[in-house]
């Protein structure tokens, strides 16, 4: 006798072709991606073996090398987002024991902190208010304390929209035998970047900021030195996924199974790398700069405040701060509702108190900052 069975549906199903409002993405991100991008991500598919696949592969390795300023031979793009590359940084450096000092002056400085304690790290941490950066005589004063396996610095702290110098900190580093490992997932694509004159050894980023990607393929790097830790680690890395040891050989010469990649995030990441390459990396440098400079003048102008000192502010992220009286939270929804434009609100110590404003990629436009300021003043009304 046959049994039939009954098809359940927890509730009632929505049938109709998707439809997404379109947005100009002002905050943390994502940002928008160019057409060109877009249009990439469209094409249809190929196999993640296949030769023009693997092709495309070493493209992108190429010119992840080239906005990041790096000769590193493992430089790839995780299968995730950008908290998959920081967590791959994490992963693949650090041995249980190692002493690991973390530079905490944001949200992400706090995320490192957690990462690297679940890995098995003997975690030190120094911290600064939100909105502030290191010295370089305080990381000094530490590193001669601790005397870390591991620095991690967050090089542009998302969640305050400051940037940490690096200027002489690999001098450190070099001094007390330490790997420097650095965030610049808001960093990269429209900030200063200099990763082998920085002697950075491991790095992260995302794709869907300053290089104007949809997220999903998330920038990673490691140096020579960082390298060899991996090979001498006396314990397997301890997330499959993330081994470089694995994934070197699918993004290397051997090209052996890991993975289904992503494909089309992929076929995006190039075409945003593409046209980075194409403007020139100093001018997409020096295009953030002035837009930012730009925003921060016409925010003044309607009587806005920046949070972050000027000097130390990011060309891609700004902290706005809310004025006295004004619900934050109301206004953002009131840009998103009525003007379809996205800025981020404050996390952590900073929630209620700034507006998290992006000016990344595509998007660093002057006709990005008329659009926002002539919405936020006529809300603020």
């Amino acid at each position: 006798m046959t049994q039939t069975l009954s098809i359940k549906t927890s509730q009632k199903l929505n049938l109709s072709p998707l439809s997404m409002p379109n947005r100009l993405l002002l905050g943390p991100g994502p940002s928008n991606s160019h057409p060109d991008v877009l249009k990439a991500m469209n094409t249809s598919p190929v196999g993640h073996l296949d030769p023009t696949f693997l092709h495309l592969m070493d493209e992108i390795q190429s010119l992840l090398r080239y906005v990041w300023q790096t000769d590193n031979a493992m430089t790839i793009a995780v299968s995730g987002t950008g908290t998959a590359a920081m967590e791959a940084t994490i992963a693949n450096s650090v041995e249980p024991g190692d002493v690991v000092l973390i530079g905490v002056m944001g949200y992400f400085g706090n995320r490192l902190v957690d990462m690297a304690g679940r890995y098995g790290a003997d975690v030190r941490s120094i911290t600064k208010p939100w909105g502030q950066v290191f010295s370089l005589d305080e990381i000094k004063a530490a590193m001669e304390t601790h005397r870390p396996r591991i620095l991690a610095l967050v090089h542009a702290e998302t969640s305050t929209g400051a940037r940490q110098p690096m200027e002489g900190v690999s001098e450190l580093c070099e001094k007390y035998g330490t790997l420097l490992l650095i965030d610049t997932v808001t960093s990269l694509g429209g900030t200063p970047i200099y990763l082998d004159e920085w002697g950075v050894d491991l790095a992260y980023s995302c794709s869907q900021k300053g290089l104007g990607c949809p997220p999903g393929a998330s920038p990673f790097t490691m140096s020579r030195k960082a390298m060899e830790k991996l090979l001498n680690r006396s314990t397997k890395v301890k997330n499959w996924y993330l081994d470089m040891n694995l994934l070197g050989k699918y993004w290397g010469s051997e090209r052996v199974y890991h993975h289904t990649a992503p494909i089309n995030m992929y076929y995006a990441l190039r075409e945003a790398l593409r046209l980075i390459a194409e403007e020139g990396i100093e001018n997409c440098w020096q295009r953030h700069q002035k837009n930012v400079e730009y925003l921060w003048e016409s925010l003044e102008s309607i009587g806005l405040k920046m949070h972050v000192e000027k000097q130390y502010r990011l060309p891609t992220l700004t902290t706005v701060c809310i004025p006295e009286g004004v619900d934050g939270k109301a206004v953002a929804r009131k840009l998103l509702d009525e003007h379809n434009v996205e800025v981020g609100g404050g996390l952590g110590e900073l929630a209620g108190k700034v507006w998290r404003v992006g000016l990344m990629g595509y998007n660093s436009r002057p006709e990005s900052v008329d659009r926002l300021v002539s919405v936020l003043k006529e809300v603020l009304k």
